[in-house]
């Protein structure tokens, strides 16, 4: 059965360099040792003879058990991933129906729960600018929706012909 091996590992027969660099079991360096001796320290601990840097002259090998090394290994990896926050845009017009607001509302929680960052726009398009009143009902009652999931970073404010607001999750 060949030996496994993750991420550039060598581990035990694998290991062909000779000699190497070895550190014990506690982390206790144990100095430069022929390949052949080291794995015979590493049967006799029970443990395996992994290669832990491989472009050091001698190449740096340590005695431990390898799965759960493999594991120490992963759970790092998965704690040193940090979620991006990005900026999602829900976009509204005054006349939007009471259902596609709720609909825009639970895609927007659904960005919140995530994490993301939600801007709401309501956009006006000719005579609707003289009904803003319009398009401020429509954004607070998206506000006061997502009130229990996001506090709002940025209020209402017109950029043209758009209002808008900000939102980042609670």
């Amino acid at each position: 059965m060949p030996a496994p091996q993750d991420r550039g590992h060598r581990v035990n027969d694998q290991i062909r360099i000779s000699p190497i660099r070895l550190i014990g079991a506690e982390s206790e360096p144990i100095g430069v040792v022929p390949t052949s001796q080291a794995m015979d320290m590493a049967r006799e601990a029970g443990l395996d003879l992994v290669e832990v840097a491989p472009n050091e002259r001698p190449p740096v090998c340590k005695i431990l058990d390898y799965g759960k090394f493999r594991y120490e290994q992963s759970r790092k990896a998965n704690r040193s991933k940090v979620h991006q926050q990005k900026l999602k845009e829900v976009r509204v017009r005054p006349k939007t129906g009471d259902h596609d607001v709720e609909v825009k509302v639970n895609a927007a929680r659904k960005f919140l729960e995530n994490k993301d960052k939600v801007l709401i726009l309501v956009q006006f398009r000719g005579r609707e600018m003289q009904h803003l009143q319009e398009g401020k009902k429509v954004l607070d009652q998206v506000l006061e929706r997502l009130a229990d999931v996001a506090k709002v970073e940025r209020g209402a404010s017109m950029e043209g012909k758009r209002m808008s607001a900000m939102l980042a999750p609670k």
